[in-house]
């Protein structure tokens, strides 16, 4: 899908508002969204993006107070999108935005620097509460979230460290290569995508095959979806 851009602020945009970027590829979602959050006096939708790259690039622009961001984002996905975000503004915070509730969605995009993880079943009210939180520096987790994270913090204060889990030792340019793998992209068209050659493209896939142990694309799709570099859908 291509990226969608809304509204550029103006000089006489409303200071005391918090301006919130959203990135969310489905349009009748991020329109839904626009439409209302604009219902609250105290947020501003700056811009609107429909992939990873847009986001990265927008919140680099207009410095945002707030991302809102899907987890399942084409071109470059959430949560290497909010690690791009923090890096590039780190006074901008990252609210994440997503169907999913399983540890291994939740723990690599907290390590990105999410600030927030809301599950889209919430209610409006609690975006609301979230985006508030989150523009004062503050976490806001949906209950089920919080939960994961209490769980992950007592197993980890109880357990000595093992061995790291498959695929954390990914690099970024590897976890790029694995989301267009996924995504259904051929080497040569990923090689034109990032501009790498099909030889270094070949030979970042066979690395990735070998850390985390798979033997075929099909493996490697499993894999990107249940991390939520891709969608299933």
């Amino acid at each position: 899908m291509q990226s969608t851009t809304g509204p550029t602020p103006s000089t006489s945009s409303n200071p005391s508002k918090i301006r919130v970027l959203l990135a969310e590829d489905h349009t009748i979602v991020r329109e839904g969204l626009m439409a209302l959050l604009a219902t609250r006096d105290d947020i501003e939708v700056v811009a609107q993006v429909a992939n990873g790259r847009d986001a990265v690039a927008r919140a680099s622009e207009l410095k945002p107070h707030v991302v809102v961001m899907d987890l399942n984002m084409p071109e470059l996905n959430g949560i290497d999108a909010t690690r791009a975000v923090r890096e590039a503004v780190p006074e901008t915070r990252v609210l994440i935005l997503s169907m999913h509730s399983g540890e291994e969605y939740v723990r690599p995009v907290i390590r990105a620097g999410a600030s927030g993880y809301l599950l889209k079943g919430s209610g409006l009210s609690d975006l609301v509460s979230a985006i508030r939180a989150v523009a004062r520096d503050e976490a806001f987790f949906s209950p089920a979230i919080a939960k994961i994270m209490l769980q992950d913090s007592r197993r980890r204060g109880t357990q000595k460290s093992g061995r790291k889990a498959r695929g954390s030792a990914l690099t970024k340019r590897e976890r790029e290569v694995l989301q267009h793998v996924a995504e259904g992209k051929s080497s040569p068209e990923i090689a034109e995508h990032l501009g790498l050659s099909v030889k270094t493209v070949e030979g970042h896939r066979s690395r990735i095959m070998s850390k985390l142990e798979v033997r075929n694309v099909a493996g490697l799709v499993r894999y990107a979806i249940r991390v939520g570099l891709v969608s299933a859908d």
